[in-house]
């Protein structure tokens, strides 16, 4: 079972209440599960719902979250754990050491950039943990789209697209990265 399960989100609940469910849900399922999640430590929108879902069901919360953010005021304090660090390059190699696998829920850009950074290093081999989409009323299915047809163009080899693993479910999603297999696909191969 992969223990440690890191996600990235929103700071904002967006304008469909089925990313604010899929949060809680997926916090519900986290906890019930043993596991732990890994989080960027706000206290905001699809972040703070998906601690705090966490928490209610009797779970454990890791927070990682720059100095300027808790200057902000949006860490959540009552979480389990809340590591402070100087920034965001520190606050993403931190998440990705303490985490065994890593899910987007709907979000803004700095969740693709998180997304598409942990994404590049299981491509060059920095980990081999799974990478997930929960892809909440179709949320991400237009990236999905846009992700095959840069492959279609010869950018990304179909085989590391297909490692990229997506579900409408957090079950689901949860099931398929404890059957996960790294993939050794040879980036660098012709």
């Amino acid at each position: 079972m992969r223990k440690n399960i890191c996600v990235y989100c929103g700071a904002s609940t967006g304008n469909n209440p089925a990313y604010a469910e899929a949060a809680q849900q997926l916090g519900i399922a986290i906890a019930e599960q043993g596991r732990r999640l890994i989080y960027g430590g706000g206290n905001k929108g699809l972040m703070g719902i998906l601690a705090n879902a966490v928490l209610d069901a009797g779970g454990q919360v890791t927070g990682v979250i720059p100095e300027r953010l808790v200057e902000a005021e949006t860490a959540h304090h009552g979480i389990t754990e809340l590591e402070v660090v100087p920034d965001m390059h520190i606050r993403k190699a931190r998440m990705s050491e303490l985490a065994d696998g890593f899910i987007a829920l709907p979000g803004g850009i700095g969740t693709l950039e998180e997304l598409f950074e942990v994404w590049t290093w299981s491509q060059i081999g920095y980990h081999t943990n799974p990478v997930g989409l929960l892809n909440i009323q179709n949320f991400y299915s237009p990236m999905s789209q846009f992700l095959q047809h840069v492959a279609d163009e010869g950018f990304v080899r179909q085989s590391y697209l297909n490692t990229l693993l997506i579900s409408d479910s957090a079950h689901d999603l949860l099931n398929q990265f404890d059957q996960y297999q790294p993939h050794n696909l040879n980036r660098w191969a012709k």
